[in-house]
């Protein structure tokens, strides 16, 4: 039996050497080939767990992404309009200053051509 726990990892299941082809022997050989599968079936099973981890764990930032993006872009919308309205306000604001000045240098120029009518019937 020492001699299967120092050479155990050097040993071919297929191809037993001699000294192992007991019942013993074969019933250990398949305990460890029944250890082995349970073992790569575990490793199997947290690498697929791993790998559904780090699935969800991508999803959810993305997810964040999104509402980040779309926050972002509700936001820029809103700032848009916002800047639309302030633009419109300014527009008309100007508009009504050319205009007040239009009147202004219209009365003006009223008030010239009266004062020259004045001038002229009092000669």
């Amino acid at each position: 039996m020492g001699k299967f726990f120092r050479e155990g990892e050097k040993l071919d299941d297929a191809d037993l050497p001699e000294w192992m082809i007991t019942q013993e022997m074969k019933q250990a050989m398949t305990t460890l080939s029944r250890f082995s599968e349970k073992e790569r079936q575990y490793f199997q099973y947290q690498a697929r767990q791993d790998y559904l981890r780090q699935q969800r764990t991508i999803e959810l930032e993305m997810k964040q992404h999104s509402k980040l993006l779309e926050q972002n872009a509700k936001e820029l919308e809103q700032t848009s309009i916002e800047l639309e309205q302030k633009n419109k306000a300014l527009l008309e604001s100007k508009e009504r200053e050319e205009l007040a000045l239009l009147e202004k240098q219209n009365a003006l120029t009223e008030i010239e051509h009266l004062k020259a009518l004045l001038a002229k019937n009092n000669l």
